[in-house]
């Protein structure tokens, strides 16, 4: 399997993480300060600590996808290893951040670090259980489920558009999107979903199963792969 990324962006976004995590503190303790300590002041501690919070949320954000090791890349890069030659996994350097090209057909990999009971209910995917603790952590120590199904169509869309310039739009193959999960402290409920999601334990398996349903060919696959960077 050929690997293509974009590390310089991955760099890039991991150092932006840790510096707004360390400026989160900051402005958190600022926040604290001003409540405690001048008191008539009471607003300005306010908006402190929103903007400590937001500055938080983002810094767990980019630091979940770039900087944390291993990062999701690498668990992707590992869930795949074994797969043949002519499998190409493409990672931030098209309008997918994780893409993958092989015999299965043209795959979104949407990776997912949640930890606890991940269910479909109601048209969406959303974290349950857990008590207190759990949500807690839902807020402070994980990032959030967010809307994998928004993220999936956007990215779809701008996949088809980038293809579209390069090739013929009639041979633009399906391309299906997969929720991955990488803790193994997870439990999927995906009763009544349209997407699959799956361990990423499980994810080399499961590709080669597609693979096996021949959902492309060989002339349509070097025609999709000539329309993709090359590294």
């Amino acid at each position: 399997m050929k690997i293509i990324k974009d590390e310089k962006y991955i760099q890039r976004n991991g150092r932006i993480g840790n510096w707004l995590s360390l400026a989160a503190v900051v402005v958190l303790g600022i926040g604290m300060y001003i409540s405690l300590a001048r008191k008539e002041m009471f607003i300005y501690a306010l908006i402190a600590l929103v903007i400590g919070f937001v500055m938080t949320q983002i810094g767990m954000y980019l630091g979940n996808r770039y900087g944390r090791r291993p990062r999701p890349d690498e668990k992707l890069d590992a869930g795949l290893k074994g797969l043949t030659g002519d499998y190409s996994l493409y990672h931030y350097t098209t309008p997918a951040s994780h893409l993958l090209v092989g015999p299965a057909g043209l795959w979104l990999l949407m990776p997912y670090h949640q930890r606890g009971q991940v269910v479909f209910s109601k048209n969406r995917w959303r974290m349950r259980g857990g008590g207190f603790m759990q949500s807690y952590m839902r807020i402070f120590g994980q990032e959030g489920l967010g809307r994998p199904d928004v993220e999936m169509d956007r990215e779809t869309a701008g996949l088809k558009k980038y293809l579209a310039k390069q090739m013929d739009e009639s041979e633009i193959p399906e391309i299906r999107p997969l929720l991955i999960f990488t803790s193994d402290e997870v439990e999927i409920d995906s009763e009544g979903a349209t997407t699959p999601a799956i361990k990423v334990k499980q994810l080399k398996d499961f590709i080669r199963q597609k693979a096996k349903e021949k959902p492309i060919g060989s002339l349509q696959l070097t025609t999709v792969k000539a329309a993709l960077p090359e590294d």
